[in-house]
């Protein structure tokens, strides 16, 4: 009966996450606002560890929420779902629309499992239709870290604000040894050619980042190189 009485309250904090995240970030409040954030964050963790259960390996594709079915980022984000599905991959992404439902469309289309960490937004993310599992996040970061904890290779597509944080939250754990040397594939290279000039005209010249930490993200223009990336990485990682 404790058990049952434990779960039904948990429950009903959870229920009350909508709109925590915003409430946590206005300010400073009260020691006692902080530590029951403090616990629906927990819980929210909770619900992440305990619905995300599955024992394949799983790429992480990132993406934007506003390509429609007829872009040619669409089809591509398809055709990697499928192609990491056949390789024996779980696929995860956001769990929203776009780019996000196209690799998971194509995972499932392909046999494999499609997983989502949608979040909670007044517009435009809504759970998409091909996903095997998904759990609804309220607050970013917690969302971000499932999107990383469970991967084991991770593909940037186009995108926005969110592809970027996404992304660069990942580099910035694999440059500071914070996780290991997974492999970060960018697709879309048309899209990303101006940020990639960028790193290494601006930010590699000046000295903010090295030679290293571009090695790590490596550009591919098709799901067949992707594969070949991730493949070849995976395989150097478990011989050593």
């Amino acid at each position: 009966m404790k058990k049952e009485t434990d779960g039904r309250s948990r429950l009903s904090l959870l229920d009350e996450v909508e709109g925590a995240e915003k409430l946590f970030l206005a300010g400073r409040r009260s020691h006692e606002a902080d530590l029951e954030s403090a616990v629906k964050i927990f819980l929210e963790f909770l619900r992440g560890f305990e619905s995300f259960e599955f024992d394949i390996p799983c790429v992480t594709v990132f993406g934007s929420s506003r390509f429609g079915h007829d872009h040619k980022y669409y089809k591509l984000a398809r055709e990697l779902g499928a192609g990491l599905a056949g390789a024996g991959y779980a696929v995860m992404t956001g769990g929203g629309p776009g780019l996000m439902e196209a690799a998971n469309r194509g995972a499932r289309e392909a046999g494999g499992l499609s997983i989502g960490c949608n979040i909670q937004l007044p517009r435009e993310q809504k759970p998409n239709a091909y996903l095997d599992k998904f759990i609804q996040f309220e607050h970013f970061f917690v969302r971000k870290v499932m999107l990383v904890k469970y991967s084991r290779a991770f593909v940037v597509m186009p995108g926005g604000y969110g592809t970027l944080d996404e992304s660069f939250e990942v580099a910035t754990l694999i440059q500071t040894g914070k996780l290991e040397q997974f492999p970060i594939v960018g697709m879309g290279l048309d899209f990303w050619d101006p940020l990639r000039k960028f790193a290494s005209d601006t930010m590699l010249t000046s000295g903010v980042i090295s030679d290293q930490d571009i090695a790590f993200i490596h550009p591919a223009d098709s799901v067949a190189e992707a594969l070949e990336i991730i493949g070849a990485m995976q395989s150097r990682q478990i011989l050593s």
